[in-house]
């Protein structure tokens, strides 16, 4: 072969390999990832996601594409990102947690949505039942209401002389609020304690709640969950510091940023599942047909340096039984 042919033919194939690559790339399924947070708040997510997704054997940029959607903690961008997932018509659209959830919901009744979230999705609308979903959507649930009176057990353990203590709700979000006021309330019955009920659905409600837990002298505050108190997460712990309020919450997030002690559902294990079901739907699995899976990991994470700040002796059992002690 002449030099001039072969370098011809050369550049011919390398200038083919890219488009090869291209239309590689454009066959591939894309998945769209819808979530309220900012993209490095919690990488570990979307690592658990991801890993999900091979379980089942799918590699992202092998054999499928991620179109992430991050409301940077703004969840009134949520519906324009959801719609944007819609516009750009994803094979499936994988939300976590609740607020992204309705948005998406919203958005498609066709493209099929698996969910993350840590409230029951019947009570939420999403489903028709856990066992036949019936519609465009299923996914993953944490345990969150179930174990929500084991969280006052636990700061009733950690600071055992109090006699009253307090439960902060969303009364903007009923279905949930209802129901942790219920079990807590039983809960407190059980323990022989005091229990205040205090609302708060916007983050000018804060500073009241804080004010009035001191005003009541309560000894310890159980946060309820929900969309929008777990979102905040952050928020609350900073002012529990703050107001050297002991607390307990069902996400690592809250303990991370300070707050006493957190005890729930695993997030993680529950992304994981739900990056499994997203590969399913892919394979051709309908989601009517798909049962809502329970993620049953549960994880206790204590901030021992917010402890010894509120004078909180922790027992050993705790300290042994918790899956990551912070100091």
């Amino acid at each position: 072969m002449r030099r001039r042919e072969f370098i011809a033919l050369a550049g011919g194939a390398a200038a083919a390999w890219p488009l090869a690559a291209r239309a590689q790339q454009s066959t591939m399924p894309v998945i769209g990832f819808l979530n309220p947070r900012a993209p490095a708040d919690a990488p570990q997510f979307t690592a658990a996601f991801r890993q999900g997704l091979k379980d089942v054997g799918f590699v992202e940029g092998q054999n499928v594409s991620i179109e992430y959607r991050f409301a940077g903690n703004r969840d009134d961008r949520l519906p324009a990102l959801a719609a944007d997932l819609v516009a750009r018509k994803v094979a499936v659209i994988a939300a976590a947690p609740s607020q992204a959830v309705l948005a998406a919901k919203a958005a498609t009744t066709t493209i099929p949505i698996v969910f993350e979230i840590g409230f029951d999705p019947v009570r939420l609308g999403l489903v028709a039942s856990l066992s036949r979903p019936g519609g465009n959507l299923t996914g993953v649930t944490q345990l969150n209401e179930e174990v929500a009176p084991k969280r006052l057990e636990l700061l009733h353990e950690l600071v055992p002389t109090a006699t009253a203590v307090a439960l902060l709700v969303n009364p903007a979000e009923p279905s949930v609020a209802e129901n942790r006021t219920k079990v807590t309330m039983s809960a407190a019955r059980t323990l022989g304690l005091k229990l205040h009920i205090l609302n708060a659905s916007s983050d000018r409600d804060f500073e009241s709640v804080f004010a009035e837990l001191i005003q009541l002298q309560a000894g310890g505050l159980v946060i309820g969950g929900g969309a929008f108190l777990t979102g905040k997460s952050k928020r609350l712990a900073e002012m529990a510091v703050r107001y050297a309020v002991p607390a307990i919450f069902e996400s690592r997030d809250f303990v991370a940023a300070g707050g006493l002690i957190s005890y729930g559902g695993s997030i993680t294990d529950a992304y994981r599942l739900a990056g499994v079901y997203t590969g399913r739907v892919l394979k051709g699995e309908r989601p009517a047909d798909m049962p809502v899976q329970q993620a049953t990991k549960i994880e206790l994470f204590l901030n021992l340096k917010t402890a010894k700040a509120l004078g909180i002796a922790v027992p050993k059992t705790l300290l042994v039984a918790a899956d990551e002690v912070i100091e």
